[in-house]
């Protein structure tokens, strides 16, 4: 079948028409659907054909309808990476879960990690770590009322956030002390933790 010329594969003469082309193109690949190799050399006679016939039209010898197209590749989309997203949530959660940017991260997690790097340089000195965590507090609200403009709803957010990291950290040192794993550094424990509670509301929260 091969060594035939594109119109004997089809089973055609050169004065087919484009719709007697376009039937035996269909009708041969229908019958041989279950031989790969025998579609692909139909395939592939129907596109000379059309070649053929799209090179006759640009040359001003015959006229092709609109209509005929080669076959379509299909194109995989690429694939986009993951973003963050709550959507799923639970609809109560929805009015304070934000999807944030890659600044509204960033941004806050420099500033508490530098205070909490502050807060570890402090040790036990106690004088210091109420005025990093007023500086938390601070940070934190001016995030969170960047985003809807709702200060009193940051600033109550950002407590119940600072309670919340103290009670963890206070947990955590306490069960570390008991264990031996920690001395004087408690205090330090206890603003590094308080610090990452207020980093993930100012960042993930509204």
């Amino acid at each position: 079948m091969s060594e035939q010329n594109p119109y004997e594969q089809l089973g055609l003469t050169e004065a087919a028409s484009f719709e007697e082309i376009q039937e035996a193109k269909n009708r041969l690949s229908q019958e041989y659907r279950d031989d790969v190799k025998v579609v692909e050399s139909i395939e592939a006679a129907y596109d000379s054909i059309i070649m053929e016939r799209l090179k006759m039209r640009q040359e001003g010898k015959i006229k092709v309808p609109d209509r005929i197209r080669f076959p379509e590749r299909k194109i995989e989309p690429p694939i986009s990476p993951p973003t963050l997203s709550f959507n799923n949530s639970p609809s109560w959660l929805q009015g304070f879960i934000d999807t944030p940017s890659t600044n509204d991260i960033l941004w806050p997690a420099g500033i508490f990690l530098i205070l909490a790097i502050l807060s570890g340089f402090l040790g036990s000195n106690s004088s210091g770590l109420p005025l990093l965590l007023s500086l938390g507090v601070f940070v934190c609200v001016y995030f969170l009322n960047r985003k809807d403009n709702k200060f009193g709803r940051s600033l109550l957010i950002t407590v119940v956030g600072l309670l919340l990291g103290i009670g963890l950290g206070l947990g955590i040192a306490q069960l570390l002390q008991a264990s031996n794993v920690i001395g004087e550094f408690g205090q330090s424990l206890i603003g590094i933790t308080t610090f990452f509670v207020l980093w993930l509301i100012s960042s993930f929260l509204r």
